[in-house]
């Protein structure tokens, strides 16, 4: 997987979650939950990227 693949997983997984930050702005608590794994899954995404990417650079 390139790192823009990578990326583009977190963009795709951050705007998933725009209806459901709009809903824990309105007051809805589940709606927030669910956020906050998308925001979990992003970290985690966003640590591969840059393992990824030290990894690249050490190789070259």
């Amino acid at each position: 997987m390139t790192v823009r693949d990578m990326i583009q997983d977190m963009i795709n997984e951050l705007t998933e979650a725009i209806a459901d930050a709009e809903k824990h702005d309105s007051g809805n608590n589940a709606a927030g939950t669910r956020v906050r794994k998308v925001m979990q899954t992003c970290k985690s995404l966003a640590q591969d990227v840059r393992v990824k990417i030290q990894g690249d650079k050490n190789s070259r």
